[in-house]
């Protein structure tokens, strides 16, 4: 897989605002932010997409959703928040380095996009 931003972050070769660091993901608030609270929790491992996850990596998609939890917890998010994650073109995917995105901080509206 080639290099993509997010590595680059995970490698700290490019600055980010990182909220959470553990051995299997690093956190960040996203750049772009589609709300007040948007923050990326990316797993250390280069995994392109959902659809390239192998089924050992089944721990590693849980991990990902304990750490949004956790962060949500932290950012105050009572009243709710969403995650998502994008795969593919069609799903809205821009960085081929599998991401979470936990959204939050304002009311979310269905359907999504």
């Amino acid at each position: 897989m080639a290099d993509t931003i997010f590595q680059k972050i995970i490698d700290g070769e490019a600055e980010a605002d990182i909220v959470h660091e553990d051995d299997r993901c690093v956190a960040f608030r996203d750049r772009n932010p589609v709300a007040p609270t948007h923050i990326l929790i990316v797993p250390r491992k280069p995994i392109p997409g959902l659809d390239d996850l192998a089924d050992e990596d089944a721990d590693l998609i849980g991990h990902l959703h304990v750490v949004a939890r956790d962060i949500a917890r932290e950012e105050g998010l009572r009243d709710g928040y969403r995650t998502v994650i994008n795969t593919g073109d069609d799903g809205g995917q821009t960085v081929w380095h599998l991401h979470l995105h936990l959204i939050g901080g304002r009311r979310m509206e269905w359907p999504p996009g």
